[in-house]
C-alpha cells in the first residue's frame, strides 16, 4: 500500500471524526437556529412522504448494521455465526436495505432538482449532500456482485479489523484494506467523507433524533398551581368558563 492510501485510510478517518464531533459541537453552541432538519414539505408534498421514508429506512438500518458489523469483535459471534454467513446475511440485508434507500434519495434528489420553487429555496449544500448520499448507495450496491466472488467472509473480516484498529487508535490499519478493490475503498472513503461534511450540513439534525432518547429516562416534571397574592379588596381573577 502506497503512501497515498495509507493517509486515506490511516489518517483521514481521524481527520473526519474529530471534524465530525467538534464541528458538530461548535455548530450546536454558536449556531443553534441552523440546527434543524430544513424541509421543503410546505414547498411541495409531492414524493417527500415517500421518497423520505424509503431514505430513512434504508439509512437508519445500514447506519446501525454497520456499526454492529465492523465494530463487533469477530469472537463474539463467532461460536454463532461463522465469517460466510456473516457476509451472506450482510449482503441481502444491506442490499435490501440499500435498495430502499437508493430509491428513496433517488426521488428526493428528482424532487430537489426538477420542482422550481424547491430548487430555488435549496442551499448548495442541500444538493451535494443528495448527490454524495445518491452515489453512496450506488457504491454499496455496486460491491455486492464484487463480494458474491469470493464468499469466505475473509474481507468482510479486514474491515471490520480496518475499523476497530481506527476506533481504538492502533496503528497499521490500513495496511487490512490492501487485498480491497477499489468499489470497496471508494465506498469507504465516501463514507468517511459524509462524516467530514456532516457538521456543515442539515444532517446535524440527527444529533436530535439521537437526543429524543433522552427522554426516556427523564424524570417527571413537577407543576404547581400558582397562588395570586392580590391586595385586600381586590377581586380575585375568574376563570376563563366561570358565569357572568
Amino acid at each position: 500500500m502506497n503512501a497515498f492510501e495509507n493517509f486515506l485510510f490511516g489518517v483521514y478517518p481521524y481527520i473526519c471524526l474529530t471534524v465530525f464531533f467538534l464541528g458538530s459541537l461548535i455548530r450546536f453552541d454558536r449556531d443553534q437556529y441552523t440546527w434543524k432538519s430544513d424541509s421543503s414539505q410546505l414547498l411541495k408534498a409531492g414524493q417527500l412522504r415517500l421518497g423520505s421514508n424509503l431514505f430513512h429506512v434504508g439509512v437508519l438500518f445500514l447506519f446501525f448494521g454497520h456499526f454492529a458489523g465492523l465494530l463487533t469483535p469477530h469472537f463474539v459471534y463467532e461460536h454463532f455465526v461463522s465469517a460466510a454467513d456473516k457476509q451472506l446475511m450482510a449482503m441481502i440485508t444491506g442490499g435490501i436495505a440499500g435498495l430502499l434507500g437508493f430509491i428513496g434519495v433517488s426521488l428526493l434528489l428528482h424532487r430537489r432538482l426538477s420542482e422550481p420553487r424547491i430548487r430555488i429555496n435549496s442551499k448548495t449544500s442541500d444538493i451535494v449532500l443528495l448527490v454524495l448520499l445518491w452515489l453512496q448507495f450506488a457504491l454499496g450496491l455496486a460491491t455486492i456482485p464484487v463480494s458474491a466472488q469470493h464468499m469466505d467472509g475473509g474481507l468482510m473480516m479486514a474491515f471490520g479489523e480496518w475499523a476497530q484498529h481506527i476506533v481504538t487508535l492502533r496503528p497499521g490499519a490500513a495496511e487490512f484494506l490492501t487485498g480491497a478493490g477499489v468499489l470497496f475503498k471508494l465506498h469507504l472513503f465516501l463514507g468517511m467523507s459524509i462524516f467530514l461534511i456532516f457538521p456543515f450540513t442539515r444532517l446535524v439534525h440527527v444529533w436530535s433524533g439521537f437526543g429524543t432518547v433522552a427522554y426516556l429516562v427523564r424524570p417527571y416534571q413537577v407543576v404547581r398551581a400558582r397562588r395570586l397574592n392580590l391586595p385586600a379588596g381586590q377581586n380575585q381573577p375568574r376563570r376563563p368558563d366561570a358565569g357572568v
